[in-house]
């Protein structure tokens, strides 16, 4: 059974009825939470790929700038 009340009416959703609503809102509800974890999971892919290449680019530029920084 599903009690909604709004602007001092109550509705009571009963039977098949509540069964379907239910139904939709634990189907909403898994969408919204895997939408949200696939999104995650994408940052984390992206950010890791980033650090895999930035991180090695990084050392290389500061190698070559020190094989080309003049001696003293």
């Amino acid at each position: 059974m599903i009690v909604i009340s709004r602007d001092g009416k109550t509705t009571v959703i009963t039977g098949w009825r509540a069964w379907v609503v239910g139904a939709v809102a634990v189907v909403a509800a898994t969408a919204v939470i895997a939408l949200m974890a696939f999104l995650m999971l994408g940052m984390v892919i992206t950010l890791g790929v980033l650090m895999l290449i930035a991180v090695p680019v990084a050392i290389g530029v500061a190698l070559l700038a020190s094989l080309m920084r003049p001696r003293t």
